[in-house]
């Protein structure tokens, strides 16, 4: 994803179709044509030294873990496609539900 920022407008432009899904699942979320739009506000800190990953939140968008009714088959990892945010799963645990959609399993 390439990220230009000229004074206070920021352009994200995706460079392949996962990133396209992604960024456009995040437009969803932070648009509404009903209500006020929501806000991306950042979580702990960005340090590329330290941790090449930056973390926001999205303000009004609830961060409970729900789930589906789906069980894991075995003991495996699951990525939110949207957020990036992983959890670790025992063989029998409840698939999680993130960003509105159900976690995946990790490559």
């Amino acid at each position: 994803m390439k990220i230009n920022i000229d004074k206070n407008v920021v352009e994200l432009l995706p460079e392949n179709d996962r990133e396209t899904t992604s960024l456009e699942s995040l437009w969803r979320m932070v648009i509404s044509c009903a209500a006020d739009n929501k806000r991306l506000n950042p979580i702990g800190e960005y340090v590329p030294m330290k941790e090449n990953l930056a973390r926001f939140v999205i303000e009004e968008v609830a961060g409970t873990t729900t789930y589906t009714e789906d069980n894991a088959a075995e003991e495996c990892t699951v990525i939110c496609s949207i957020c990036h945010k992983y959890m670790n799963l025992n063989e029998g645990d409840l698939m999680p539900l993130c960003c509105g959609i159900p976690m995946a399993m990790a490559e």
